[in-house]
């Protein structure tokens, strides 16, 4: 019903209550787009994903500081003061969150060369020859591998790795759990640098790298993050050391997960940067590889020491795996 108010110059004026309720549900409706984008970017900020779903869902950051903006127009053109407040503090949060991925430059540390390759070979089905042309391509010093197989290992022996790397540190298996460090340089094992943990293994080794001290490298692959195993992949992310001031450690490996999870981020914290993100490469995807579509989240990182130097970093497809394979050209003490 109407509300009605006698004109000064005669006649009655009619204000429909349709009109307020249209206004009502306009705002109703922007604050319903705006919500689950500041909800996102106060759990992303604090920390506060817990269980399977959320945690899988966070590596999804990069794309939900893309989308924030969307809420944003629709409060600014709808002129909602409010809700346009809080979609712009929204997209700052999230934005500070994932920009400066993008925005890193290659170091000039001086040091050391220390050149890592990292892949995980999906259940040893990687492409032997197609991972060997990128050793011989790159050249790096360590090739770090996941989901290494016994067969995998002969494979890539027989594609020439043995001559090329002959020093190694091997835990294969016939399943997800094996993983393998092999090296151009002398190595030892370190088998109690980690405690036992449920999942994959995940090799240790000293390096004894030419012109100074050795390197402590990590071969890491915890669980994925997936119904009762998400315990598990926080318990092996927080068991993964610190830097001291003792031998530069590197972590190389498929991590399943981002740099927006809270267990990575507080890695980080204890003195480790991300190679990719150092040089603005930080938002490359490297999985899923080799599918319908194309990689869309970013899980497989190299962790370098405070005192390393990053000069560069790429992404390789390898046929075979669903994972891109990540090179990071580093300087070390």
């Amino acid at each position: 019903m109407g509300v009605s108010a006698e004109s000064p110059v005669g006649g009655t004026i009619v204000t429909p209550a349709r009109r307020r309720r249209s206004g009502r549900t306009g705002t109703a409706l922007t604050w319903l787009a705006v919500t689950p984008f500041a909800a996102w970017a106060v759990t992303r900020l604090a920390g506060l994903e817990r269980g399977a779903i959320p945690t899988q869902i966070m590596t999804a950051t990069p794309y939900a500081a893309a989308g924030s903006l969307i809420p944003l127009m629709i409060a600014a053109l709808g002129r909602r003061r409010a809700a346009a407040a809080v979609a712009l503090l929204t997209s700052t949060m999230l934005g500070f969150s994932v920009l400066p991925r993008t925005l890193g430059v290659a170091e000039a540390t001086e040091g050391r060369p220390f050149r890592v390759l990292t892949v995980n070979l999906l259940f040893g089905r990687a492409d032997a020859r197609a991972v060997m042309d990128l050793v011989r391509e790159l050249r790096p010093d360590v090739l770090n591998t996941q989901e290494l197989t016994p067969g995998a290992v002969d494979e890539l022996d027989s594609a020439g790795l043995k001559e090329l790397m002959p020093h190694r540190v091997l835990m294969a298996e016939w399943n997800a759990s094996g993983s393998g460090i092999f090296s151009r340089h002398p190595m030892e094992p370190l088998p109690d640098a980690l405690p036992e943990l449920e999942g994959h293994n995940m090799p240790v080794a000293r390096l004894a790298l030419p012109g100074g001290a050795p390197v402590e490298f990590y071969d890491v692959h915890p669980v994925p993050p997936i119904g009762r195993h998400a315990g598990a992949w926080q318990t092996a992310l927080e068991a993964l050391p610190g830097t001291s001031d003792g031998p530069v450690r590197i972590l190389a490996g498929d991590f399943n997960a981002s740099l927006d999870h809270t267990p990575m981020r507080r890695l980080l914290a204890r003195g480790y940067k991300d190679a990719a993100d150092q040089v603005g490469a930080g938002l490359i995807p490297t999985w899923p590889a080799n599918r319908r579509i194309p990689p869309i989240i970013t899980i497989d990182h190299v962790l370098v020491d405070g005192r390393a130097g990053v000069k560069a970093v790429s992404v390789h497809d390898v046929p075979g795996t669903d994972h891109r394979a990540v090179f990071a050209e580093l300087s070390v003490p």
